[in-house]
């Protein structure tokens, strides 16, 4: 493997359960998973233009300084681990998803189109709802359209928690936070995913606020809004009302050596 590669770990404990899980039915589960990739030229297209803002965004607005040891959970095609690789004071990242699949045939593809020092990343399949990593480990926990997939979303984030340092946060982004308002396309969504089988749900900004709450995980909430100009003002004025975008910070009590 060259030295500007990121490395790819076979969890074969994890490997061998997924795999006697899959015979009960959760096979079908994870190849949908792999799907979220389709049609691959639209998701490359946010990968190169709208997903890097994230970053400079949650840097300036939420004051978060990004060092150390990062855990991202659900990475999927890994473009948030993409993205933190290129801060100077990141160390190490290891990025899991539940699935191998978008780990080795969609990661490297993305590190190579974002430019990440691929150097710092770790790939390994693991899940996030039993963390394959002991206590007090990370400085950050991160992730992207990932809790509301969750079984369990106390579960999860009391695992965040667990491998995080005394003082360190978990970082979550693109949940589907329900508005204010109860427009019509709402059942529409949830037919669409009634009727494809996906395990999404969607909850209400009080919700998060809830499972952050039963976590023990204290947890603020900061609007999300990466348009520019006259749009950033008109995104403003709907966010909560039409749509709602936040990023949730939680952060583990105690103070960071």
């Amino acid at each position: 493997m060259s030295p500007t590669e990121s490395k790819y770990v076979e969890n074969k404990a994890y490997l061998a359960r997924l795999a006697r899980e899959a015979r009960l039915g959760a096979r079908e589960n994870w190849l949908r998973q792999a799907t979220e990739f389709l049609p691959e030229e639209q998701w490359f297209r946010h990968v190169k233009q709208d997903f890097p803002k994230y970053v400079p965004f949650l840097m300036k607005q939420c004051e978060l300084e990004f060092r150390g040891r990062i855990l991202e959970i659900g990475a999927g095609g890994a473009w948030l681990s993409a993205e933190l690789s290129k801060l100077p004071r990141v160390v190490a990242i290891m990025a899991t998803d539940l699935s191998p699949y978008p780990l080795k045939e969609y990661a490297p593809r993305v590190f190579e189109l974002r430019h990440a020092h691929a150097r710092k990343i770790t790939r390994m399949a693991s899940d996030f709802h039993r963390l394959d990593f002991p206590d007090h480990y990370f400085d950050y926990v991160v992730c992207s359209s990932v809790l509301h997939r969750a079984t369990n979303i106390v579960l999860a984030l009391r695992e965040a928690k667990r491998v995080l340092k005394p003082g360190g946060q978990l970082v979550v982004i693109r949940e589907p936070v329900w508005p204010l308002v109860r427009i019509k396309s709402r059942a529409r969504i949830l037919a669409k995913l009634l009727a494809t089988g996906i395990n999404d749900h969607f909850y209400t900004l009080s919700d998060y606020r809830e499972f952050f709450k039963q976590a023990a995980l204290p947890m603020q909430a900061q609007k999300v809004n990466l348009s520019r100009g006259f749009k950033y003002y008109v995104d403003s004025v709907v966010n909560g009302l039409t749509h709602a975008r936040y990023a949730f910070i939680g952060t583990r009590r105690g103070r960071s050596s």
